[in-house]
């Protein structure tokens, strides 16, 4: 008689011995989180005080940027000593344990993590790649070491073919904890209410692999030989247990449990998308879409660049790009805000390695990322800021292999304007100045990108910047600004200044634009003319 696979909560947790090394796959927020799963060994260990001393790895953000959720469950002295991550920032307590030295922690790249899965499935010698080179990621800066108590190498340099590379080793795990939508009574998993695909295939192999475990949480079983062969992206034999989750423990987005549009089931109306108001974020959103380019294919980041998204629908240009969301998602229009990592009207989902090796491989022709620091050198922070530990999330993978990069964000923290007459005034500048001499963090190199020839933006509310010749470069100042008393000012440094600076086009302080179609237009004829 084969033994049922589908158990509790708390049966799962009581698979998990001390010192176990536990994975889970990509999420963004609550999506994709196995959260049934995690509550459940956090309850086992204030019961019982075991299991202890375990490491946790995980590619992206998990939580929902409070305190409570994701892997603030896990965070309790003597339950976790490890953890590996592309971004605990979500995880307001499990951020604390690391700034405080309380856990190992690493925090790696997002795409080096999912593709370190499908190297330890595949028991390959670790993954090469030149991906954090020359950022805290480096060993020979910190090696991704996120506190003191943090001391064992799992980065080298290596050279091959005359080249610097980074050597990232490989983590095999014990227990691997997944979700999906459905599982059959033989643990075949399908996605169907999930936003993306995550690396759930590649997480289950790399434990099976190596003689580890799986276990799955979904929110419905099915009868044997119910799925569509197709729709499964974990067969039933990688697939050792099943845990049905309550509803409160598998949310779809940070922000609610389900909509069907964000997972593919349902296509909505563009004009339905919400729409930015007039601020500060939608000017630099506008400013950016200018430097789009038709039938590209681009990255948005989380936060202020994912109002590139709905500049771009609301402008009526969004037919003419294939916006991508690193979870494995192309085409449509990103969401925002909570219910980042989803797309409305997507038209492809692959797993999430497979869009990293696109990316890594140059595959974008534009990043839109944000920035929280800014130096003189062009290098970007986004990871750490003083004790606050966020992690890099893809924003390494992506920053380093895109064929051109822009930054956005507000030129100081807690900024308020007035958009009047197609100009910008400044009523209070905030509390912090966020372009500095050099950045806490280097989470994005400019000399990396200087030394591979790569076209960089920053682009802020009222002055744009670019990367020239290793140093930071005033190009554009919005109308209605100062450059002595707004600009300078709330620096801590001199950029260079160029020869011309140009005033940054008055009609995207409109309250109504229209112009991004013009502009489209105009570089569809200038495309055609040079083909010609």
């Amino acid at each position: 008689m084969i033994m049922s696979k589908i158990i509790s909560a708390k049966e799962a947790a009581l698979l998990i011995e001390d010192e176990a090394t536990i994975g889970t796959s990509a999420s963004s927020g609550l999506a994709g989180l196995p959260e049934e799963l995690l509550i459940a060994i956090r309850d086992r260990y204030l019961k019982e005080k075991h299991p202890k001393n375990i490491t946790f790895i995980h590619s992206s953000g998990i939580g929902n940027n409070t305190e409570g959720r994701g892997a603030d469950h896990l965070a309790y002295e003597g339950l976790i000593k490890r953890m590996i991550s592309g971004h605990p920032g979500f995880s307001h307590r499990m951020a604390r344990f690391i700034s405080e030295g309380k856990v190992e922690a690493y925090l790696f790249p997002q795409g080096v993590i999912a593709q370190l899965w499908r190297s330890t499935a595949g028991n390959k010698p670790g993954l090469i790649t030149k991906i954090g080179l020359n950022t805290y990621v480096d060993p020979r800066i910190q090696g991704a070491k996120a506190n003191d108590r943090t001391t064992e190498d799992l980065i080298d340099v290596i050279e091959l073919n005359n080249e610097e590379w980074l050597h990232y080793h490989n983590f095999p795990i014990d227990v691997a904890i997944i979700r999906g939508t459905t599982a059959d009574v033989n643990g075949n998993l399908t996605t169907e209410r999930e936003i993306a695909n995550f690396e759930i295939l590649h997480v289950a192999m790399a434990a099976k692999n190596r003689g580890g475990i799986v276990i799955a949480q979904v929110e419905q079983i099915a009868a044997n030989q119910s799925l569509d062969p197709k729709q499964v992206k974990v067969p039933g034999v990688l697939v050792d247990y099943i845990v049905v989750a309550k509803k409160e423990n598998h949310y779809q987005t940070m922000r609610q449990y389900y909509d069907p549009a964000l997972s593919g089931e349902l296509k909505v109306p563009t004009d339905t998308i919400p729409k930015m108001p007039l601020n500060a974020r939608k000017i630099i959103a506008r400013r950016a879409a200018m430097e789009l380019e038709p039938q590209s294919i681009v990255n948005l980041g989380i936060g202020m660049p994912d109002g590139v998204s709905s500049v771009a629908a609301e402008e009526g240009v969004a037919d003419e790009l294939t916006l991508t969301v690193e979870f494995g998602i192309f085409g449509g229009s990103p969401a925002l805000g909570y219910d980042f990592g989803s797309s409305y009207n997507a038209e492809a989902y692959i797993d999430h390695p497979s869009m990293f090796d696109f990316y890594d491989g140059g595959g974008l022709d534009a990043t839109f990322l944000g920035f929280a620091q800014l130096d003189q050198f062009g290098n970007v922070n986004v990871s750490q800021l003083g004790t606050k530990v966020i992690g890099p999330g893809g924003f390494i993978n992506i920053s380093q292999s895109s064929k051109k990069v822009i930054f956005v964000g507000t030129f100081t923290d807690g900024l308020k304007v007035n958009i009047e007459n197609q100009s910008l005034q400044i009523t209070d500048h905030g509390r912090t100045k966020k372009l500095i001499p050099q950045v806490e963090q280097i989470t994005f190199s400019g000399k990396f990108a200087t030394d591979h020839g790569l076209p960089v933006l920053y682009i802020t509310e009222r002055a744009v910047f670019d990367l020239h010749e290793g140093r930071l470069r005033l190009i554009e100042i919005a109308p209605g600004i100062d450059l002595e008393n707004d600009i300078l000012a709330w620096m801590d440094f001199k950029p260079l200044i160029a020869n011309e600076v140009k005033l940054m086009d008055p009609t995207i302080f409109k309250e109504a634009w229209g112009g991004l179609k013009e502009i489209f237009d105009t570089k569809k004829k200038l495309e055609s003319v040079s083909v010609n």
